[in-house]
């Protein structure tokens, strides 16, 4: 039943959709089918199909929908379009097609976390992020046809939602161990010099994987609390780190993963401990047939370290459904109790930090005017304007 469903989600996936033009789904269904059919084969020529006029006002226009804070450079949509949008995408083009396209340094900033902490977002100028989305626009239908199916993130037709069903259905059919792992700074973490051989396997095209490297290596600028800024060359001169936030790092991000899942399967590891992996970004499950789970978090350490990858160890641990409980993408799964019999079954509610999360977002969006003296004081969103 489980796999069924997974083949009808594979079935179910389309490249495109109505808001992308015919030209670029052609060729989206034309890269995908190649490389569908072609385990073996390597795309020689992709770095023109980057700065097409079709490819790159569509990157703009998925730009613009997604909204975003200007970079570095303080140029927003605005900006683009008081000055001409026609001609900004033609300069991007030629600065592309001769080679003198160079990023700009990446604008760092910090949001905050459901624990308290903070965590660190890089914002790319608009003209680099329109160049990333249109290389996205190239290579990702290319690399879907090679990720496979227990990967959830960042993809066409598949969503947390599934990964979250995946989970509870491969409980019920008794895989009842589980490593709940996690691991540190994935997005930080992640080595370059092995990110670019996962690239090369499919990509023989040296003008596309510079530009990647380049957006790799990029500078990042901090402001610290007097407003003095600070460039600093930290993923290039560690070679480590994608840049979370920009366009191109789901793409990054699954494809590192991905070397993780093949790993698993080629050294027998799904067989020989009865094991299902689900992975949604750097959120990551194994569910074991009873009495694995402790081999298979041994052996996840093993290969996490091959790939130069570390495992968070205070918050990776194993346990055992129904008599324990674990959280995956904001639900826990265990045993329930249903509210009008009491009587107790297998499966998962939203878990207590995502409800938390929830009440606080709500809270911040009906938090009365700071003037509560003035009764006739509107309600107001405190994000509203900003």
């Amino acid at each position: 039943m489980v796999q069924d469903k997974r083949k009808d989600v594979a079935r179910d996936r389309r490249l495109g959709n109505l808001a992308t033009p015919k030209s670029v789904q052609k060729l989206q269904t034309a890269l995908h089918a190649k490389a569908k059919t072609e385990a073996g084969y390597r795309f020689y020529a992709l770095y023109d199909k980057i700065y097409r006029e079709d490819i790159l006002a569509h990157a703009y226009a998925q730009c613009r929908t997604n909204k975003g804070a200007p970079g570095v450079d303080g140029q927003d949509f605005a900006d683009v379009e008081k000055y001409g949008l026609e001609r900004w995408l033609g300069e991007l083009a030629l600065a592309l097609r001769e080679e003198a396209y160079r990023p700009d340094p990446i604008r760092r900033v910090y949001i905050p976390k459901a624990n308290g902490k903070l965590r660190p977002l890089g914002i790319s100028t608009l003209r680099d992020r329109v160049c990333m989305t249109a290389a996205m626009l190239v290579l990702d239908p290319i690399f879907e046809a090679d990720l496979p199916p227990e990967q959830y993130a960042y993809r066409r037709g598949r969503n947390a939602q599934q990964a979250v069903t995946e989970v509870e259905e491969t409980l019920f059919y008794d895989h009842p161990d589980v490593v709940d792992a996690d691991l540190a700074d994935y997005f930080g973490s992640i080595p370059h010099a092995e990110l670019m051989l996962s690239l090369a396997r499919r990509i023989v095209d040296g003008r596309v994987l510079h530009l990647i490297k380049m957006w790799l290596e990029c500078a990042v600028e901090d402001t610290d609390d007097k407003g003095r800024k600070r460039r600093t060359t930290e993923a290039k001169d560690s070679g480590r780190g994608i840049p979370q936030g920009s366009p191109i790092s789901p793409l990054l991000a699954n494809l590192y993963m991905r070397r993780f899942v093949l790993g698993w399967k080629k050294l027998g590891l799904e067989a020989s401990l009865g094991s299902r992996i689900v992975t949604y970004a750097d959120d990551l499950v194994i569910l074991c047939t009873r009495g694995n789970a402790e081999q298979a978090l041994v052996r996840m350490r093993e290969l996490m370290g091959r790939l130069k990858l570390t495992v968070n160890e205070e918050k990776t641990r194993v346990c055992t459904v129904p008599e324990e409980t674990f959280d995956f993408l904001g639900y826990t799964f265990g045993r329930m109790y249903q509210r009008t019999t009491g009587r107790a079954y297998l499966g998962m509610r939203p878990s207590k930090r995502s409800i938390r999360r929830t009440v606080e977002k709500v809270h911040a969006l009906t938090t009365s005017h700071p003037d509560s003296t003035n009764p006739s004081a509107e309600l107001e969103c405190p994000l509203a304007g900003s």
